[in-house]
């Protein structure tokens, strides 16, 4: 029986088109590892995408060789065919017409008719033959990609790769390694077993981002040997270890510490510091002429910064417009959609965003009592 290395490798060597695709929270270990597979999906000749939902994140990692590559969109995913049967009458004019919300082919025949008969409809099969997902603990965490694709999930190849223990092992293979302490280092190992030759300063780069993005640049406690040893090989291999450093955490501009400021001003904390929260108001983005992209950023240094922390939020009023926001992250296992289920999140399990209202006083007491209430639920 194949081991699950070699499983991977076949349905890669047999696919033509394969689709790599991450969790719509754009972490930076799902995506530093999307990009060092898709790089060296091209090398070996694949007609590979790469895809993701839109995130504000995504400026973050724009220094990663590939990712102008990263679409936020199945474009063209499947062909809709209008066949007309032309053996009774010849064509002799095409043309299209757009009336209404109709789109309207007009076929002049050469010589005698067309009947309703004649014109049958399908759909062709779907462009990608290979899905490879990387650090996806479930479908829902692709988020609206795997919303409104549903059919094209069920009806094609999965690889699952992640390094989480709760992964829900939804693929028809699935390499989960609960023990790597990144989705990085289980890419390496499986890259390195095929071709390791094949590894360049660009993919190496890619892999050491991700190991540097999920360990905090070594900061966590959970630094295994083998993570160290892995990320020696890297930059052995070439991997630009200062150039992700700078981009990660050596570019951090003065506006963006003034929001920072702000909210680390205003940090509370609840049940033993377990829940981590703070809030921003607009004029906390107009005076640091920033954005909500800006909040991600914090929210890793709070990780960091407060081990013991399982539900970090950050409420705030809308920098662009009326009412209020609040992002979500969770630390540990806890779902942030399931958590807050009453406000219909858009995100996934780890991190999530919601709308509320009221004034920002009213919905920070509200959506706090709520998390709180449930989190000794969950302690109980």
């Amino acid at each position: 029986m194949l081991g699950i290395k070699e499983q991977i490798f076949n349905q890669i060597e047999k696919s033509k088109f394969p689709l790599i695709i991450f969790s719509a929270d754009w972490s930076g270990d799902d995506v530093a590892s999307s990009l060092a597979l898709f790089l060296f999906l091209k090398k070996i000749g694949k007609e590979v995408e790469i895809v993701s939902m839109a995130s504000a994140k995504n400026k973050v990692w724009s220094f990663l060789p590939g990712a102008s590559d990263i679409k936020d969109s199945l474009v063209n995913l499947r062909k809709f065919i209008v066949s007309l049967d032309i053996s009774q009458a010849k064509i002799d004019q095409i043309k299209y017409a757009i009336e209404d919300k109709s789109l309207n082919f007009i076929i002049s025949p050469k010589e005698g008719w067309f009947s309703s008969e004649d014109v049958s409809t399908s759909a062709s099969g779907f462009r990608f033959d290979l899905i490879i997902t990387i650090g996806a603990g479930d479908l829902e965490s692709l988020g609206k990609l795997y919303d409104s694709n549903v059919e094209f999930f069920y009806k094609t190849t999965i690889i699952n790769i992640d390094c989480r223990a709760n992964n829900e092992e939804f693929g028809q293979i699935n390499h989960v390694n609960a023990n790597s302490v990144s989705t990085a280092e289980i890419i390496f190992d499986l890259l390195t077993e095929e071709k390791l030759e094949l590894i360049d300063e660009n993919i190496a780069t890619c892999l050491l981002a991700g190991i540097i993005s999920k360990t905090k640049n070594f900061k966590n406690t959970n630094l295994t040997p083998d993570t160290l040893l892995t990320t020696s090989k890297l930059i052995n291999l070439g991997a630009k270890r200062e150039e992700i450093i700078n981009n990660l955490y050596r570019s951090r501009n003065f506006k963006t510490l003034k929001l920072w400021g702000k909210i680390l001003n205003g940090l509370n904390s609840e049940l033993g510091s377990q829940l981590i929260w703070s809030t921003a108001k607009k004029e906390d983005f107009l005076d640091s002429e920033t954005g909500e992209d800006s909040i991600f950023d914090i929210v890793d240094e709070l990780i960091v910064n407060i081990p013991e922390a399982k539900i970090i939020v950050i409420i705030f009023e809308n920098p662009v417009g009326v009412g209020n926001k609040a992002i979500i992250y969770s630390v540990g296992n806890i779902n942030t959609k399931e958590l807050l289920k009453e406000y219909l999140p858009e995100g996934n399990s780890k991190s999530s965003k919601i709308n509320l209202d009221g004034s920002l006083l009213e919905a920070s007491n509200k959506i706090i009592e709520l998390i709180k209430n449930k989190l000794e639920k969950i302690n109980k």
